[in-house]
């Protein structure tokens, strides 16, 4: 009898489809893909597929941001609940009127939006590319950054530039406790501190390395500590695991003790779900000509500035 992974691989080969991973998958899904990446990487792995068909195991705006720039592909998801607290923290409609608020601001939205937020954006960035994509605009242009307060005030003390920042955050990165990170470093004095810039001030004040989740597994990699302690969704640490096997990386607890730091939506996807998916084709991810066209262009300028 066929079992799940078979029948995943030859529904793969009879869609001719390809399987694009985020590094805070199951570590099952992680295994499975044809590419792993970030949130940069992913979208220009997107971009540069020629498969027919894009199964996106992340959550519902990097399937989104695959259609935007894959408009004659089919792209599904493993399960179409699979959303992000970081971009139902910026509504389409309170996007509009607090952007129409800042009429003479240059607009740069965090890909971790809505398709139709980035439709009203002039700029996307992912944590990778921030402070290249800020530092692009002319030192005279004022600036709005949304969703990720965070990040937006970690690049602005970066770049040094004046921002009108969105008052949102992604519920992982937000909850890691801050005493939690302190005892870490108590029990691991050796271990260098690795965090995401998702992550609010007062824990970032911690880090001894602060980046994307790919420059994250990168600076774990190159670093000659054999100890790490992470602040980023511990999917991440399955790669990092497999990278150097003979380093131990800890992740960090959350507010309240609990490991409920793992994202909720990228934990939606499975094996089963992804089979079925292929096999039917269905959740596909589909938007409004108009849409992807005006979402497009803030994306392909990105894509361009981040070559």
């Amino acid at each position: 009898m066929e079992n799940l992974k078979d029948k995943l691989f030859r529904l793969k080969k009879e869609r001719n489809a390809v399987i694009l991973a985020h590094y805070y998958q199951d570590p099952e899904i992680q295994d499975l893909a044809d590419f792993m990446g970030d949130s940069l990487a992913l979208a220009q792995a997107a971009k540069n597929t020629n498969a027919d068909v894009i199964l996106f195991c992340g959550v519902h705006f990097m399937a989104e941001t695959a259609k935007i720039l894959n408009p004659d592909k089919i792209v599904i998801i493993p399960d179409m609940e699979a959303g992000c607290s970081l971009a139902d923290s910026a509504p389409a409609d309170k996007f509009l009127q607090w952007k129409n608020e800042h009429p003479d601001h240059v607009v740069v939205s965090y890909i971790n939006c809505t398709a139709e937020v980035k439709a009203m954006s002039d700029l996307i960035c992912t944590s990778s590319n921030a402070e290249k994509i800020i530092n692009s605009i002319p030192a005279e242009k004022k600036i709005c950054f949304a969703p990720d307060k965070y990040l937006g005030s970690f690049i602005s003390k970066k770049t040094g530039r004046d921002m009108v920042i969105w008052d949102g955050s992604c519920q992982v990165h937000e909850i890691f406790s801050e005493t939690e990170v302190i005892n870490l470093m108590a029990k691991y004095p050796d271990a260098d501190v690795l965090a995401h810039p998702e992550c609010p001030e007062n824990i970032l004040a911690y880090a001894d390395f602060i980046g994307s989740t790919t420059g994250i597994i990168a600076e774990a990699n190159k670093r000659s500590e054999s100890q790490f302690i992470i602040l980023t969704e511990p999917g991440v640490i399955h790669q990092m695991k497999k990278n150097a096997p003979e380093k131990e990386f800890i992740p960090v607890g959350s507010i309240g003790g609990c490991a409920c730091n793992e994202c909720p939506y990228m934990r939606k996807n499975t094996l089963q779900k992804m089979v079925d998916a292929l096999e039917n084709l269905e959740p596909q991810i589909l938007m409004r000509d108009d849409l992807i066209k005006n979402a497009a262009i803030p994306l392909e300028k990105m894509l361009e500035l981040s070559k």
